[in-house]
Order: structure tokens, then sequence, then C-alpha cells
């Protein structure tokens, strides 16, 4: 079947494949934006768009690490304040500078646009290959998401109107 016989649902996919800031707070401004609009909407997060959903705060693992795995930690930023622009990021410079423009003008930072989401019943999903690749595991990320592979985030795309990669 070419797709013309399958019926789609009303509801968007945003698979969130950047870590960078600016493309993660695209993602989450257009999620919450169709949520407002009654749209379910999916966030299927891979590689480092994982990296907006680790904790801030360092936690205790149930089972240790390998040295790969604890070098990839060490290297990605944890949680949404710690993402860098993917221009202009000036050593911290540009994020400090775009993050304190989106308060003044009232825009919800990312945190809080997570938040929202959350409130909204945006699903968040994890993609659990990306987190085994990575060394990340469940405990490392924040509340309220969801554990899957990709095979879930191709049949959630498919019954959308509308799938974004980001």
């Amino acid at each position: 079947m070419n797709g013309e016989g399958r019926k789609k649902r009303k509801g968007m996919s945003i698979l969130v494949f950047s870590g960078d800031l600016d493309k993660v707070l695209a993602a989450f401004v257009i999620a919450n934006g169709a949520a407002a609009m009654e749209v379910p909407v999916t966030l299927f997060f891979a590689f480092w768009g994982i990296n907006a959903l680790r904790r801030e705060e360092r936690v205790r693992l149930r089972s240790k690490k390998s040295l790969v795995e604890k070098m990839f930690g060490w290297m990605m930023p944890n949680g949404p304040n710690r993402l860098k622009l993917s221009n202009m990021h000036m050593g911290g410079l540009g994020s400090k500078l775009l993050k304190r423009e989106m308060s003044k003008k009232g825009v919800l930072s990312l945190p809080h646009l997570i938040d929202k989401a959350r409130e909204e019943g945006i699903k968040m999903v994890a993609c659990t290959m990306s987190m085994n690749i990575m060394g990340i595991r469940e405990e490392e990320l924040i509340d309220g998401i969801d554990y899957a592979g990709v095979a879930s985030f191709v049949d959630i795309a498919n019954e959308s109107e509308s799938t974004l990669f980001v």
C-alpha cells in the first residue's frame, strides 16, 4: 500500500536529533504551539537531542559505566541550561545574550518550555538505542518521559499528519 488508503491521525511528531540550544528551543516552541491548538504531539529525542532531557545534577547510578560511556557523559552538556547555540555561541556569550533577550521579551526559557510541554500532555520519548550507544541511563534523565526504539517513532510518524526533523 502506498499510503493513500492509510488514515492519518491529527497529530505531529518531531524528531529532536540536535542538541543545539536554538534548535531544541524551536522544537519545543513548535510542540507547545501545536499542543495549544489541541494537536497531539510526540517529541522523539535521539543522539545529541537527548542532552536536553538530562538532569543537571549528578545522579547515583545503579550500574557502572564503561570508560567510553563516562567520556560521553563528561563531554555532553547536562540538561537544557547547558546547551550551546549552533551559531554565534562565542564562548557562551551568545547563549547568555539569547537567554537574556528571551527573558526581557517574555519568552519562556527552555526549562520552562519543557515543563509546559509536560503540562500540555506532549509525549516526550528518549531513543533507547541512542541512550545505549552513549551510555545514558534512565535515572540520568528528567521524570515524565517515555523510552522506545526507532520502530516506535516510525509508527508514530506514519500516523502523524506532519513530521519534523530538528
